[in-house]
């Protein structure tokens, strides 16, 4: 089993993309986090994505493109032109959420920080799925360096996920086969982009299972463990 692997180490991840000529799919190795083109050069996307201190001491918060909101994406100019021309499909044996819930202090008084429960969420019978990705290849003007940067689609959590993901109720839009062949068809009109990005995977198809609270350090991260005051999902 491999390790877990996070969003924000802007690592090399697996993702299919269609052929040059459109006939067919490629597996390519992207870097996890859209890029967008303007950004300039490696420091430019080092304060993009972490933000920075600019002359006068003012902090500017850096801009997460991990993931983008299905539907919104098509508003967003730093987006738009992949979303109708460089749509992709991110392979994955599973993800992690965290659950949040408030808890009791000792004196009966609910807490104010919720605590923290991770989950590992599959899809049972299928060591592989596809979830949709928009991506963008990028150049550093300066070294003349070529990446191909992707970002994860994500659509309203369906009834599992509202329960997992309950801090923001967003899931990642994991797609059939039959709706991911079509996600990266060339001249999907807009009307039809939006409805796949926006598409639900069935709750019934889906299993979530606590694992242990360290579990991006652990050698098997998908190991279920029980916490014995953790109400049950419903």
């Amino acid at each position: 089993m491999q390790p877990a692997r996070r969003g924000f180490d802007y690592a090399p991840w697996p993702v299919i993309k269609p052929s040059a000529d459109g006939k067919d799919w490629e597996l390519a190795s992207m870097e996890w986090g859209f890029i967008p083109s303007y950004l300039r050069n490696r420091d430019a996307v080092e304060k993009f994505r972490n933000g920075y201190k600019d002359a006068t001491g003012k902090f500017h918060i850096g801009y997460t493109t991990l993931n983008v909101v299905g539907e919104e994406m098509l508003d967003k100019p730093m987006f738009r032109e992949s979303v109708l021309h460089n749509r992709c499909l991110v392979l994955s044996s599973g993800f992690y959420e965290h659950r949040h819930v408030i808890e009791t202090g000792k004196r009966g008084q609910p807490l104010k920080t919720p605590v923290k429960y991770p989950y590992h969420i599959t899809l049972p019978g299928q060591k592989y799925f596809l979830m949709a990705g928009i991506y963008n290849t990028w150049t550093d003007q300066e070294t003349g360096e070529t990446v191909d940067t992707f970002a994860i689609v994500t659509s309203r959590a369906n009834s599992l996920m509202q329960q997992v993901h309950n801090s923001k109720k967003r899931m990642p839009t994991i797609l059939t086969d039959a709706l991911a062949d079509e996600w990266t068809e060339p001249g999907l009109p807009e009307e039809r982009i939006l409805q796949l990005a926006t598409y639900q995977y069935p709750t019934e198809k889906m299993m979530a299972s606590t694992v242990a609270k360290d579990f991006l350090n652990a050698t098997e991260p998908a190991l279920a463990f029980t916490y014995e005051n953790l109400s049950a999902l419903v």
